[in-house]
């Protein structure tokens, strides 16, 4: 991190206000009800806008797969890891790894892992090019998670940035602790979106 964006992110409080340039409706989605829904519209702005590759996408929170589902539109490869038993801020609490797997048998590209974060990110050393994390929206689990995210992909998303004030602040305190630029898209309980520049120009040299 230069000592420019050091500066600049010791004093950030509020992320940049994302506006998509265009939205967009992915070919294949999945009939459930979701929270999520609406912010499949800027999937494929984000890619463009960032410049994002499209081999591997990893969520954390993926409940019944909704976003799961969007994702693998754009996504050669889509891990998704819950313990699918619903978390205190979660209207299910009921076990639904099952239901979902099933729901999920007509997208090959998602792979579903029944598991807690914080046993997926000590052993996963991968780079992803995207990372969704929507786990249970407490500021230390968010940014213990997210934290991880924004260090082992180019792109990481946050929902419900609007909904959960700490989620919004783990956000900003991920941003300064990585010096990545920091974005909010307010719609749909909010996105929060972090970008790690400094990878995505390395990638681009070497392309």
């Amino acid at each position: 991190m230069d000592f420019i964006t050091l500066v600049r992110n010791q004093f950030l409080k509020e992320p940049r206000a994302y506006h998509p340039q265009h939205l967009t409706t992915p070919e294949k989605m999945i009939d459930i009800v979701s929270a999520w829904k609406g912010l499949e519209l800027i999937i494929d702005d984000l890619i463009k806008r960032f410049g994002l590759s499209q081999d591997r996408c990893i969520e954390f929170g993926v409940e019944f797969g909704f976003s799961s589902v969007a994702f693998s539109n754009y996504f050669k490869q889509v891990t998704g890891i819950d313990t699918f038993e619903g978390d205190e801020h979660t209207d299910n609490k009921e076990a639904h790894y099952e239901k979902t797997k099933k729901s999920l048998l007509a997208y090959p590209n998602i792979e579903l892992v029944k598991s807690d974060y914080k046993d997926w990110i000590i052993k996963d050393t991968s780079r992803y090019d995207l990372a969704h994390v929507d786990i249970v929206h407490n500021y230390k689990e968010t940014f213990e998670c997210g934290l991880w995210a924004a260090r082992h992909s180019d792109c990481t998303i946050f929902h419900d940035t609007e909904s959960f004030p700490e989620v919004k602040r783990a956000v900003i305190d991920i941003a300064k602790r990585t010096g990545q630029k920091a974005y909010n898209y307010p719609h749909h309980f909010g996105l929060g979106i972090l970008v790690d520049r400094h990878s995505l120009r390395k990638k681009r040299r070497n392309q």
